[in-house]
């Protein structure tokens, strides 16, 4: 029986980057995005020549009623949710110092990393403890894609990094809640990435890596990200579920 993961944000970017592992491993694609579907028909077609299914769910995971309509149309249409991908996620319309934010922006971030993906995780949790009880040999997962901003302050971008940080919380009391059903859930914590987020900054930072910021002398890459989630995807990490896996080029190792 085929395994389908769902990936939200999955058709760009480190979503992409993500999509085309689990495509080359087999597994059917539910991606989630914004834009319209004539413009990731491309996408689609591209994953699709790995010979698996790739079907794309548009809406705002922000949104309840999105949300909703979402993950009914996935479950009419490959009937289970093996793998949740939480992926999706904004910056700051305005990068704005925290003394000058506005509530409206700040509301705009978390509403869509934190609170939309909290809700979207519970919902799927619960259709994957009715397939679990259902096939107890099957494999479900839970992973999310948070940030070194989790841990790491940005005076211009609190509430992205307060909504990285509120994820790598929300990974964790999963990972406590669903242990019992065997699911296990696990957070990826990717440094800096070159996609279209990083685009408009990534001189800045090409500078301050030249200077040292990582080990590993370069931005990441989405494929970095994908071979991770692949491998995790496969039940690859036992007896770790609750684990932070951090892939940023050992920007965060301590050094005196």
């Amino acid at each position: 029986m085929s395994k389908v993961a769902f990936i939200t944000g999955g058709t760009r970017g480190i979503g992409l980057g993500i999509a085309k592992p689990l495509a080359q491993k087999g597994f059917d694609l539910a991606l989630n995005g914004m834009r319209d579907k004539d413009s990731v028909l491309p996408v689609l077609e591209e994953l699709e020549k790995y010979g698996i299914q790739a079907e794309y769910f548009q809406g705002n995971i922000g949104s309840k009623e999105d949300r909703s309509r979402i993950l009914e149309g996935i479950l009419e249409k490959f009937g289970k949710i093996n793998v949740l991908v939480n992926n999706a996620g904004v910056a700051p319309k305005v990068r704005a110092d925290i003394l000058d934010v506005v509530e409206e922006d700040f509301d705009y971030v978390i509403d869509t990393n934190m609170k939309g993906t909290f809700f979207l995780s519970q919902a799927v949790a619960k259709s994957m403890i009715k397939s679990k009880e259902k096939n107890p040999e099957d494999f479900f997962t839970i992973i999310t894609i948070t940030s070194i901003s989790a841990v790491l302050a940005s005076t211009n971008r609190v509430a992205y990094c307060m909504s990285k940080s509120g994820l790598s919380m929300m990974n964790q009391t999963f990972a406590v809640r669903l242990a019992e059903y065997d699911i296990p859930v696990f957070e990826v914590r990717p440094g800096i990435i070159e996609t279209d987020m990083t685009a408009g900054v990534k001189e800045k930072y090409e500078a301050q890596i030249a200077n040292g910021l990582t080990l590993e002398p370069r931005m990441g890459k989405p494929e970095d990200i994908g071979k991770t989630v692949a491998a995790l995807a496969e039940g690859t990490l036992t007896y770790g579920t609750g684990q932070i896996i951090t892939l940023d080029g050992g920007m965060t190792v301590g050094r005196l």
